[in-house]
């Protein structure tokens, strides 16, 4: 089979579309036939080689999330027939999923919800679970409350900046890095749209807000931007830090926190799988049916062949995607 699969660590074009064994399903597995696959931003981070909550040894297939075909099943498998059309989250933290075939545990595939596209399904888990969980489970978004959404034209962006206003947030101003990302946020909803790379863009949070400052953050870009976005927070805000796509890893001092009763929530939806299964799958069918509703519209920015996967990380690296990345690995 083809992958995209990287034999050092570096920038995008370490990634090599090669060839590489067919997998074999082992006990409790399921072999799926992929047809589209999600990039998101850990991919990069395992690319780098940064930290991050699985191991990633060498040589590595990157990839989380996948949408394709039932091929064969392993051992003890009895509820997923082959042929079913399905997505799922692949192990070790999501790998091995930028193939034409990858496995996954019977747990973690699902049967495509009927009104669903494979790209749109291989975006629910990562982009659109950290999306709604974030505002929900973790910052418990109440109605009439105002939300900050960095990295507003990404994956889990365009997902945050609907979900928001479906979950009732009295105003929602969405941080983004270029006029396209500012303007789609804008289409999707958002009542404001600033740009987050210039130096006085709190203050201007702070001045759309009367002052106050916002209720709830969702921040996964680090450094000053996370020192910046807790400024811009109000009393008993919540700011919700799920990534550092900048690497910068600066320390926070809670203690600047205090006085306007404020609080830090780290998520990793991993986590959420593994020690809270019950809220994770409660969360994934809520927003299937959001999507399928029509109540939340799935972003795809680029679809590209697998033989692409550097390119598609050189996009995420110049931030030129607004809403989700997809491979394809079947020409």
């Amino acid at each position: 089979m083809k992958v995209a699969r990287l034999h050092e660590y570096g920038g995008p074009d370490v990634l090599v579309y090669e060839d590489a064994p067919k997998p074999e399903p082992a006990a409790g597995e399921v072999l799926i036939k992929v047809e589209s696959a999600s990039v998101n931003f850990a991919d990069v981070v395992r690319r780098k080689n940064d930290p991050y909550p699985a191991p990633s040894p060498l040589p590595f297939i990157p990839g989380s999330e996948i949408a394709g075909v039932v091929e064969a099943l392993g051992e003890g498998v009895t509820t997923i027939p082959v042929g079913t059309k399905v997505f799922a989250s692949l192990e070790n933290g999501g790998a091995g999923g930028y193939a034409q075939y990858a496995v996954a545990k019977v747990g973690k595939v699902i049967p495509l919800p009927e009104g669903l596209t494979p790209d749109q399904a291989c975006s629910l888990v990562v982009a659109g679970m950290t999306a709604l969980q974030t505002l929900t489970d973790c910052a418990q978004l109440q109605p009439g409350e105002t939300v900050l959404v960095q990295a507003a034209g990404g994956g889990v962006g365009t997902y945050a900046v609907q979900l928001a206003k479906l979950l009732g947030a009295g105003k929602v101003i969405a941080a983004a890095s270029t006029p396209a990302k500012r303007e789609l946020a804008l289409k999707l909803g958002a009542d404001a749209a600033i740009d987050y790379t210039q130096p006085d863009w709190a203050k201007e949070v702070r001045e759309l807000t009367g002052g106050k400052g916002v209720d709830v953050v969702l921040e996964a870009t680090g450094g000053d931007i996370l020192t910046q976005s807790i400024q811009a927070m109000g009393p008993f805000g919540r700011i919700v830090v799920f990534g550092v796509s900048s690497g910068e890893r600066k320390p926070v001092n809670p203690y600047t926190m205090l006085g306007l009763n404020q609080s830090l929530i780290t998520y990793y939806v991993g986590g959420w799988f593994q020690w809270r299964p019950q809220q994770a799958v409660a969360a994934l069918l809520k927003l299937i049916g959001f999507i399928k509703s029509g109540k939340i519209n799935v972003q795809i920015g680029h679809v590209l062949p697998l033989s692409k996967a550097a390119e598609a990380h050189h996009i995420l690296a110049a931030r030129a995607s607004a809403g989700k990345i997809i491979l394809k690995p079947w020409p």
